[in-house]
């Protein structure tokens, strides 16, 4: 009798390792998917390590220029932060991963797909949101959510006893105090000695960035170009550095992630809002996200209606809501992403920032046929069209209320 086909989201660690032995003893066939979103990892030995447990075959597909492209590029543009804090990292990463395991799903003829996210954590609605709106005939396997699983798998030492047991190659050790998510956007560092939020994090824990002590000396110029709030490319025009431009996408990614990296720029360290209702702590660095969102807000403070300004932060917020919380593909989404989009229409030109010890200072910008910036109209020394003494009435119309108030309250009192 055939075995039904799994496709398991597979990363090469601990967990997944375990959890595809654990699937192909309840006997499934598994077909493990690594995707490349950017993360430092060794594929060729993943693959060999999944082979060695016994995968019936391991696919690896490059997605860093899909993600960069369609995904971090697109959160840029539409100013995407969680909390006023957290750049959407990880949370942009799934629903990417999602497309690559629902298309090789249906292109293999998979009854399921599996994870390795914790049932008390935001990935596993992720993932799972997306492959629904994706793949709505699709199942699910959540062995973190299934008591056979969780049982037996109380935590990190279960499992290391467990790939002893199995013979199954991870270097993991009990030792190891934090988890890690990587991508070429971000890495993430949580759990473990992170969990108690009074705790400093161990010194080395970054992987990005310089600890400030050790950056650079001098500090670094970049020009970034944008069309339609989508930075498109980055010019160095000075520094220590040669003058560089670049325009293709993973490789402005990569340039700024290194720039910002020895600068120490893009570490926060932050207790979020879980979707679940629970408070987490987590550690992120963004060097590149960080730089970009940052010169892009500028932009459109210098290109943006002012009321249109406004509209477009409580968009943004609930976007930034939706992609946290899973629901990238939905309609609401869908919906707000196309009046974010909408709003960018005039945000092109070139911002100038500078970065140095962790910091990043806006030092221009300009855009000569895509600015509400009127120089004369604002001018000191011309009159450019205004005339001050409507400022008079203006002044006294706004006034009225609150000399209102005012009266008001003197009778009000005790």
């Amino acid at each position: 009798m055939a075995k039904d086909l799994v496709i398991l989201a597979y990363s090469g660690g601990l967990d997944t390792s375990c959890i595809l032995k654990w699937l192909i003893q309840k006997n499934y066939d598994v077909i493990c998917y690594m995707a490349d979103v950017g993360q430092y990892e060794d594929f060729e030995k993943a693959k060999q390590k999944a082979s060695t447990i016994g995968a019936k075959d391991v696919i690896v597909e490059d997605l860093r220029e899909e993600f960069i492209t369609n995904y971090m590029l697109p959160a840029i543009q539409m100013g995407l932060i969680y909390e006023g804090r957290y750049y959407l990292g990880t949370s942009l990463a799934r629903p990417c991963i999602s497309v690559g395991l629902v298309n090789a799903a249906k292109k293999l003829g998979a009854k399921y797909i599996s994870h390795g996210a914790t049932g008390k954590g935001n990935d596993q609605v992720r993932f799972e949101l997306s492959v629904y709106s994706l793949w709505p005939e699709g199942k699910i396997i959540a062995p973190w959510r299934l008591p056979e699983f969780f049982e037996r798998f109380q935590g990190r030492s279960d499992l290391i006893e467990f790939a002893k047991k199995e013979n199954i190659p991870v270097t993991a050790t009990p030792k190891e105090p934090w988890s890690t998510d990587e991508n070429i956007m971000h890495v993430s560092y949580e759990s473990g000695v992170l969990e108690d939020p009074s705790v400093i994090p161990p010194k080395g824990i970054y992987k990005m960035s310089r600890d400030l002590q050790q950056t650079e000396d001098y500090p670094s110029t970049i020009d970034i170009n944008f069309e339609k709030g989508l930075p498109v490319s980055v010019r160095i025009p000075s520094g220590h550095e040669n003058s560089l431009l670049v325009t293709n996408f993973v490789p402005l990614v990569q340039t700024l992630n290194k720039l910002g990296g020895q600068h120490g720029v893009g570490r926060i360290d932050i207790v979020e809002n879980r979707f679940l209702g629970l408070k987490s702590r987590g550690l992120y660095e963004t060097p590149a996200g960080t730089i970009l969102h940052i010169a892009h807000v500028d932009l459109e403070a210098y290109s943006l209606d002012r009321e249109v300004l406004r509209i477009k932060k409580y968009l943004q917020d609930k976007m930034a809501d939706f992609v946290y919380n899973g629901f990238w593909f939905s309609p609401e989404a869908n919906y707000t992403k196309t009046c974010l989009e909408l709003s960018q229409e005039s945000v092109t030109g070139t911002v100038t920032v500078q970065i140095f010890k962790g910091t990043v200072t806006v030092l221009a910008r300009k855009s000569p046929t895509a600015s509400l910036y009127n120089k004369e109209l604002v001018s000191m020394d011309v009159a450019g069209g205004f005339s001050p003494e409507d400022s008079t009435g203006f002044i006294n119309i706004n006034a009225l209320r609150l000399k209102e108030y005012s009266r008001f309250t003197k009778h009000t009192r005790f």
